[in-house]
């Protein structure tokens, strides 16, 4: 499916201009890469918005100006702190056939075994790094982690294969683990605490002991 979004080239001045932009719901932005100069945009922000919420942060966008159409990836962003509008969008202008790294989602799914018998599960990575033409970029990568017991854990090397795309970063990385329950290990580390205390009671009832018996 082609995202196709209307753009017009604009000013990069007066600063006015850009102001009065954003308060008409206008984003700015900028497209450069594959066979095209660097270029200011402008365009609706709630289109951008409406297709990234459809399709994910590394869907293709088709930018159409001046006749043109021209198939992009979003490079990188600037939003607003307090109400998430897009004030600045990089396009990076891309060739069909050539592969380009992306980072895309792991999304855990299913339910895993070890949590059901009381652990939980505690994930630590959330993105990854592939290698893939622009229209088999994946959205998000899927691993199912039903069969996890607890101590159980998964790691790059575990996500699913895929002849669209290459999965670039290390397959040792961590990405989940199943842990024990953390009242038992309160609770281990309690008597553990417990009997470390007494040992020492028992030691310096001892020594008040032979103390009294050298007296």
């Amino acid at each position: 499916m082609t995202n196709k979004l209307q753009v017009s080239k604009r000013e990069l001045r007066p600063r006015s201009l850009r102001t009065k932009l954003r308060k008409e719901g206008k984003a700015l932005g900028v497209v450069y890469g594959y066979k095209v100069d660097s270029t200011p945009i402008v365009f609706d922000e709630m289109d951008l918005r409406k297709i990234l919420r459809d399709h994910g942060d590394n869907a293709l966008i088709e930018l159409h100006y001046d006749g043109n159409k021209i198939n992009t990836l979003v490079h990188g962003s600037e939003t607003d702190p307090f109400t998430n509008f897009y004030q600045h969008v990089e396009f990076m202008a891309v060739k069909m056939d050539e592969e380009t790294e992306v980072e895309a989602d792991i999304v855990l799914v299913g339910d895993a075994k070890g949590v059901k018998e009381g652990g939980y599960l505690a994930q630590s990575l959330y993105k990854v790094t592939v290698a893939a033409t622009p229209a088999n970029i994946p959205e998000r990568i899927e691993l199912d982690v039903s069969e996890l017991g607890i101590g159980d854990s998964v790691t790059v090397a575990d996500l699913p294969e895929d002849k669209s795309y290459t999965i670039v970063s290390e397959p040792d990385m961590h990405i989940a683990s199943v842990n024990e329950p953390v009242a038992e290990v309160e609770e281990e580390e309690s008597e553990e605490g417990s009997t470390q205390e007494e040992a020492s009671e028992a030691s310096s009832e001892e020594a008040e002991e032979s103390s009294e018996d050298k007296e």
